[in-house]
């Protein structure tokens, strides 16, 4: 019998006595039913699984490299506890640097890293500049004690100020907005909306919202981007949006068309495209975001007369005072039920007061009402 042996493949007779093939770096096989030892067809599948791993290897980090100390805070605990959205960010600064993913770690240096972060602001904007610094700083902070670069050298990189006539990041929404896009979202899409706009969460924190973390009017969550704590009563306004909400059996409170729990790529695909309908119908204005209404049940309570500390407590942002993390505190609970109250009494005033601006725009366009039975 003919030995055939191919460079890089283990081939050999199992216990059984059947002829078995394995790539020895990547332990995948060659079928050798469909492509028979020594067959052209056999030659071809080992060419094609060598040619795979050289492909793989090629694009693998190489040690040395910025490319290396990126992957190897991708590999860090800290990364692995972000949160999704913070990833995905993490993800796309890493493929904005895809060109220069090779440049060695003794060429990196202040001067260099500053004309990147020149050029990223040029190429994309200031504020995508600022991200990949942001970026790279961590990085660089978890692969100095591991003696994989000596100095953090993106934190003397200055960041690009804001343009003076750059929109405003995250605007908040006016009152007529709100109800304009919960209007056209599907009933699916404006449970989410609604529960961003009535609990001041992120996006992302409001998708992941469970069933079990309701207990007596109050959702009892940490935070995905600060881990503190949440104690968010559910208000009488959001108890009538999820109402209208299909019922699914999803273990989340909010759960896309599929009665599945969302996904974060998923809803911001959906409202993209509602957006994008609304803004080309000219229903609504430029600038409108998911993250927005957060700043925009913020908003509502300053101009309320609520204090820093009170709507900090609410939208669960980070402080040396609030220290829930992920425990029942009852007093915070009561307090931030007043807190709620004062929203819901918002609500209820700018609710009237589109009303009445309504009936006057209809009263000073009757020829809009259509023609009369008379």
């Amino acid at each position: 019998m003919t030995v055939v042996r191919v460079r890089g493949f283990k081939i050999f007779r199992d216990r059984h006595g059947q002829m078995r093939c394995y790539h020895r770096e990547t332990g995948r096989k060659v079928d050798l039913r469909k492509a028979p030892l020594g067959s052209a067809e056999f030659f071809g599948e080992c060419a094609r699984i060598a040619a795979h791993a050289e492909a793989v290897r090629e694009k693998a980090p190489q040690p040395g490299t910025l490319d290396a100390l990126m992957a190897s805070y991708f590999a860090e605990d800290h990364f692995l506890r972000l949160s999704d959205a913070s990833k995905r960010e993490y993800r796309m600064c890493a493929d904005v640097l895809e060109p220069i993913r090779d440049t060695p770690v003794s060429a990196i240096d202040t001067p260099l890293l500053a004309a990147i972060h020149d050029k990223l602001a040029k190429k994309h904007s200031w504020d995508k500049a600022n991200r990949v610094r942001n970026f790279l700083i961590q990085v660089f902070k978890f692969c100095i004690p591991k003696g994989l670069i000596s100095k953090n050298f993106a934190e003397d990189v200055i960041k690009k100020p804001r343009p003076k006539d750059a929109p405003e990041a995250y605007r908040t929404w006016a009152f007529e907005e709100v109800q304009t896009v919960l209007d056209a979202a599907s009933p699916q899409l404006r449970a989410v909306l609604a529960t961003i706009f009535c609990t001041g969460q992120d996006p992302s924190d409001a998708l992941e919202f469970r069933k079990d973390q309701v207990d007596d009017g109050v959702i009892w969550k940490g935070r995905n981007k600060t881990n503190v704590g949440a104690a968010i009563p559910i208000s009488k306004v959001l108890i009538s949006e999820l109402a209208r909400a299909p019922a699914h059996d999803a273990p989340t409170l909010l759960a896309s068309s599929k009665g599945t729990p969302w996904t974060y790529d998923g809803f911001a695909s959906a409202w993209q495209r509602l957006r994008t309908k609304l803004e080309k119908d000219g229903k609504a204005a430029p600038g409108l975001t998911p993250k927005g209404l957060r700043h925009t049940i913020a908003t509502w309570l300053r101009e309320a007369g609520r204090d820093e500390r009170e709507i900090s407590d609410l939208l669960a942002q980070d402080s040396k005072v609030m220290g829930l993390h992920y425990s029942k505190n009852a007093a915070l609970a009561r307090k931030n039920r007043k807190t709620m109250q004062v929203w819901e009494e918002e609500y209820e005033r700018r609710l009237k007061e589109a009303e009445v601006s309504n009936q006057q725009e209809k009263l000073s366009n009757p020829h809009e009402e259509g023609p009369s039975n008379g």
